[in-house]
């Protein structure tokens, strides 16, 4: 069956569910068990949301899926009108992302209400990630993400809060709040060195937040690194300390060759990302006439 074919399927369920949804509101089939019409129609239409989904109808999948959601809350069963919900946003993120995250917010009202917090964490990162990628608007990628660590830490689910906490940081950093970027890498660099199976991305956290510090001010990146130092000895024998130290060297010396030499040195071995890459030219421009490129 081609699209168009599954297309008129789709309608033609549609139509289906709607005359059940209207039968059940008669007066005989109120007498006469009218909720289980309704519950036919919740099925009919979630018959007919796939059928959209086939024929790559996204939109019309998606409103399909609402309707049986909308029906799932007049039956009081909650935790299918949730899924209905997060199988709405779903086919809208390939349509229309607003209309994606207004259904995912109407599914984590639901699970908040029943007390499913971690299924609604999810949820709050798929929000994010369109935020992220489809709206572009990091401000409110951030305010999801935080959302999603708080129910997480809620659970005691550290591992998933700290990933969502240093997505936080990453973009914080890049908006220039830096101190909010510096007290979640401290924080999450401090429960890492005391975990066994951890301890080795201490010091990716404690260079990103020495970074930070030095973008505000180069004795805040000073003081920092000595105390990340005291606090966690293994930190001086990374990589990542000793080009912290350098750097310094070279801001104190106001010495634009040695910087580029100190990062050269450092992305020959541990390619740069785009953050580090962004942080390490912010930092540079504060050398004093420098107007080139990291390399």
């Amino acid at each position: 069956m081609d699209n168009s074919g599954k297309e008129a399927e789709a309608m033609a369920l549609l139509a289906e569910a709607e005359r059940k949804v209207k039968n059940s509101q008669s007066f005989f089939s109120g007498l006469f068990g009218g909720s289980s019409k309704i519950e036919e129609a919740c099925e009919i239409y979630a018959r007919a949301a796939n059928m959209f989904k086939m024929a790559k109808n996204w939109s019309a999948a998606g409103n399909a899926f609402c309707q049986a959601a909308q029906l799932h809350l007049q039956l009081q069963s909650k935790h299918d009108a949730a899924t209905c919900f997060v199988d709405a946003g779903n086919a809208f993120k390939k349509a229309d992302p607003q209309e994606a995250i207004n259904c995912l917010m109407r599914a984590i009202e639901i699970y908040t209400d029943m007390g499913r917090f971690t299924i609604a964490a999810k949820h709050h990162i798929s929000i994010a990630e369109i935020y992220e990628t489809e709206l572009v608007d990091i401000e409110k990628a951030i305010a999801h993400y935080e959302q999603s660590a708080d129910y997480y830490k809620g659970e005691e689910s550290n591992s998933s809060a700290n990933k969502c906490l240093l997505k936080v940081a990453g973009y914080a950093a890049q908006l220039e709040q830096y101190q909010k970027a510096i007290d979640i890498y401290e924080q999450v660099g401090t429960n890492a060195m005391d975990s066994p199976l951890l301890k080795y991305s201490a010091k990716d956290y404690f260079f990103k937040a020495a970074l930070c510090h030095f973008c505000i001010d180069m004795l805040n990146a000073k003081l920092a690194v000595q105390k990340y130092e005291e606090l966690f000895p293994a930190f001086s024998d990374s990589r990542e300390y000793k080009l912290m130290k350098k750097l310094l060297e070279a801001h104190e010396e106001q010495n634009v060759d040695s910087y580029t030499e100190a990062v050269k040195e450092y992305d020959s071995i541990s390619r740069l990302d785009q953050w580090l890459t962004t942080m390490l030219l912010r930092i540079k421009k504060t050398i004093q006439g420098d107007e080139e490129d990291l390399r």
